[in-house]
């Protein structure tokens, strides 16, 4: 799979740290109005258009033919991706070398089906949402290409060959192999993209273009028929992941493209009811999605709908539509059971992972790849405002608010990464804080997707643009176990690779400890409260009683010892379908450290492999500021917690559970006030 183009060489010293564009002014002091001022508008398909490029539908290409394709031989499509020149413009290109320069042919390709499909929801969105004509002939050619890319015949009938030449020519087997390899030799994420595209594309054409949506109908038939003979086929069966139940019917056993798919299948059931076996698919994909709820309060991930079957220890966040999926799926099912799967997400994680820092693009489950880019944060805003609009919930619409704002200055970089007036974003934020100043396909379709939502929704937007800075980043911290003091029979083991194929060792290294071993790691200075969830590896290694006893757990608080808690170092479960036998779980002991602790110890009974520990504060703080303010704080706990506010002047705050209900009404406050938050949920103070 080809990582959808994650910060693609956006490293190091490579990353422009400067400004994209001016930070966006506030608002002039006024009298006050009876409404709010309208916010600009967000939505500009310039950049985005600019991608787009006429595309050649070859003749006479076995199992491959469009709509109209005899009598309109060109569609259209997105160069991948877009680098930024010296003087602010772009250029186009492929992806990877030129490996023919009589030709131009790239590696991989200029166009691919992720990026076809996935513009094509956006054109779509743009036409339904602002009646934009120039929208609705770029959806059209886009559907054509895309189906062109589809398989028509034959035993891969429905499946979608990934990457195509600027020439029209197709690349079945790109450089470096994609999987599957050739790429419409099963099922894949481009086929689940298509399927969202066709069915969105599907509800847009019905009325105005009969025939056309006729011809989309068709190829949605096509795509659920193969994913009937793959994925679907499994429906009801279960794998095991190191000793965890997971669905074993997703599509490439992720969810992640399944959610995608998910999305067109709900659009197209809305608009084709009487599809029992589309509506039967739609079931089915949704249920497995929800399965993959995980943790809860206090409890690593705290509810978020994990990704990948096969990785109990994986969060990421790009391909993260899952929410925004159950939430679609439950509003065509009406099937509550999905909805509150995509609330604990986005009610309970959610909060904890803006106030730790953002979408970063891996927890492995430490925030180990802390770069950031659209895709994962049009993610969460997505199934933010999809969510708010389905139960209503004001809280979840403030967090979109808090996630949006990551456009326009409230990000690690502190800069504004998307330009409105022209449609420029960037390719992701790297873990330095340094900015990727090229704006490829996959960057401008997710960034106009959130403006999109923003466009629709004015109060989340002026939200969103109102909140310019970061004031507050406190959450989860690592601390690691290879850089505490040892004693007794401990020693630092740093393996080939911090990779274990789901999981990384934190730090890239870890402590083997045995009975009577010590190792004592020094608390971040300053902390709060915190709950202590160590991380330890759960699962035999196959040479050695690695995991077996237990380690005993203290923390030094000024001139006493409080005892945390006894974790076991093994957890029994079959590796299954697990890459690895590594299980590097992370696990709340039962007791918080207080304030004052300076360090944590772990006394190991037995054979343990310390890999890092986690320090959560019991309460933790996001804090945004700009033409307004906002602070969430995030009680990880199952108890009602005070929270002393650190804000001035008259404030309104406002408690959520962990399903982001409201409780009780809004609470108005004269600042450094002290406010409650509910066990599992959240608190918002805002001014008044």
């Amino acid at each position: 799979m080809k990582r959808n183009r994650l910060l693609a060489a956006a490293t190091g010293a490579a990353l422009a740290a400067a400004v994209l564009v001016p930070a966006l002014a506030a608002p002039a002091d006024a009298a006050p109005a009876p409404a709010a001022p309208a916010a600009p508008t967000l939505t500009n398909l310039a950049h985005l258009n600019f991608l787009l490029d006429d595309v050649p539908l070859l003749p006479g290409v076995a199992g491959h033919s469009t709509y109209r394709q005899s009598q309109e031989p060109t569609a259209r499509a997105p160069w991948v991706y877009a680098n930024r020149n010296a003087d602010g413009s772009f250029t186009r290109v492929g992806g990877g070398p030129i490996t023919n320069a009589a030709k131009g042919w790239y590696a991989q390709g200029s166009f691919d089906a992720d990026d076809i499909s996935r513009a094509a929801v956006v054109y779509l969105r743009d036409w339904r949402q602002n009646g934009t004509a120039a929208s609705r002939a770029s959806a059209y050619e886009l559907l054509r290409e895309l189906t062109y890319l589809q398989v028509d015949s034959g035993p891969n009938a429905g499946n979608v060959v990934l990457w195509q030449q600027h020439d029209g020519t197709l690349n079945p087997s790109a450089i470096p192999a994609d999987q599957p390899n050739p790429s419409d030799s099963a099922e894949s994420y481009w086929l689940a993209r298509t399927v969202w595209a066709l069915g969105e594309g599907y509800a847009g054409f019905q009325k105005s273009d009969p025939a056309f949506a006729s011809f989309l109908q068709q190829r949605m038939s096509l795509a659920l028929r193969s994913l009937e003979r793959q994925s679907l086929a499994k429906y009801g069966t279960t794998e095991t992941a190191n000793g965890v139940t997971v669905p074993g019917w997703l599509i490439v056993g992720s969810a992640s493209p399944t959610a995608e798919a998910v999305l067109g299948l709900s659009a197209y059931t809305a608009a084709a009811p009487g599809d029992t076996p589309a509506r039967t698919d739609l079931q089915s994909y949704a249920k497995g999605i929800a399965r993959l709820s995980s943790g809860g309060t206090g409890q690593w991930p705290f509810g978020a709908l994990l990704p990948e079957a096969n990785s109990p220890t994986f969060w990421h966040a790009w391909g993260g539509m899952q929410p925004a999926a159950l939430t679609a799926a439950a509003t065509q099912l009406h099937d509550g059971g999905l909805q509150n799967a995509a609330n604990t997400d986005l009610a309970s994680f959610t909060p904890q992972l803006l106030a730790s820092g953002g979408p970063d693009n891996g927890w492995t489950p430490t925030p180990a790849d802390p770069s950031q880019i659209a895709y994962g944060v049009d993610s969460r805003v997505e199934g933010l405002v999809a969510a708010s609009d389905a139960t209503g919930s004001t809280g979840l619409a403030t967090l979109a608010g808090a996630q949006a704002a990551w456009y326009f200055g409230a990000n690690p970089a502190g800069v504004p990464v998307y330009d409105p007036a022209t449609g420029v974003c960037v390719d992701g934020i790297g873990g330095d804080g340094g900015v990727n100043h090229n704006c490829g396909a996959e960057s401008a379709i997710h960034t106009e997707l959130s403006m999109l939502a923003l466009d629709a929704h004015p109060a989340i937007k002026r939200e969103a643009l109102a909140l310019t800075h970061r004031s507050a980043v406190d959450g989860l911290q690592v601390v690691e176990a290879e850089k505490g003091a040892l004693t007794g029979p401990a020693t630092v083991v740093t393996p080939p690779s911090a990779w274990t194929g789901s999981a990384n060792w934190s730090g890239g290294a870890y402590v083997s400890a045995a009975t009577g071993a010590t190792v004592t790691m020094t608390l971040p200075a300053g902390h709060a409260a915190a709950r202590i969830l160590p991380i330890e590896d759960l699962g035999p290694d196959g040479t050695a009683t690695s995991g077996s006893g237990t380690t005993a757990w203290t923390a030094s608080a000024g001139n006493r010892t409080v005892q945390l808690g006894t974790s076991q170092n093994v957890r029994p479960g079959a590796q299954g379908i697990a890459p690895s036998p590594v299980f590097l779980l992370p696990r709340t002991l039962p007791v918080s450290a207080p304030a004052d602790a300076t360090t944590i110890t772990a006394r190991v009974s037995g054979q343990g492999r310390l890999d890092a520990v986690l320090v959560q504060p019991v309460v933790s703080h996001l804090g945004l500021t700009g033409s307004s303010s906002l602070d969430v704080y995030v009680n990880a706990t199952s108890a009602t917690v005070p929270q002393h506010l650190g804000s001035s002047g008259p404030v309104l705050a406002t408690r959520y559970d962990a399903s982001g209900h409201q409780v009780g009404a809004p609470i108005p406050l004269n600042g450094h006030g002290t406010v409650t938050v509910v066990p599992g949920g959240f608190t918002t103070v805002v001014p008044r």
